[in-house]
C-alpha cells in the first residue's frame, strides 16, 4: 500500500478538522479529526525525523490551528484555515517527506 505523506495527513487534519466542526456545528468532533490526524502526522515526523522534526511540526500544526482564529477574523474563515494548512504541509514536505 502507498504511503500517505504525513504533510498531506496534517493539512487533511487541520481542513478536515475545520469542516467537520462547522458543518455537524460540533466543535468536540471536529477536534477528534484534528487530533487523530496530528497522531499519525506526528508519528510520522518521529520516524523520519526523530524528536526535534516531531516537536517543531507539532508545535507548527497546533499554531497553525491556533493562528487560523484571529487569521479569519480579518480574511474569513476558510482562507484562514486553507492558508494554515498549507503553511504546515509546505514544511512537513520540506522536514519529514521530501527526502
Amino acid at each position: 500500500m502507498a504511503r500517505v505523506p504525513s504533510s498531506a495527513v496534517a493539512a487533511a487534519g487541520l481542513v478536515g478538522g475545520y469542516a467537520v466542526a462547522r458543518w455537524t456545528k460540533k466543535r468536540p468532533l471536529g477536534g477528534v479529526v484534528l487530533g487523530a490526524a496530528g497522531i499519525v502526522a506526528g508519528r510520522e515526523w518521529y520516524r523520519r525525523g526523530g524528536v526535534p522534526a516531531a516537536a517543531g511540526l507539532g508545535a507548527l500544526y497546533l499554531a497553525g490551528f491556533a493562528g487560523a482564529h484571529p487569521l479569519a477574523k480579518k480574511v474569513g474563515a476558510w482562507p484562514a484555515v486553507v492558508g494554515a494548512a498549507g503553511v504546515v504541509a509546505a514544511t512537513a514536505w520540506a522536514v519529514a517527506d521530501r527526502g
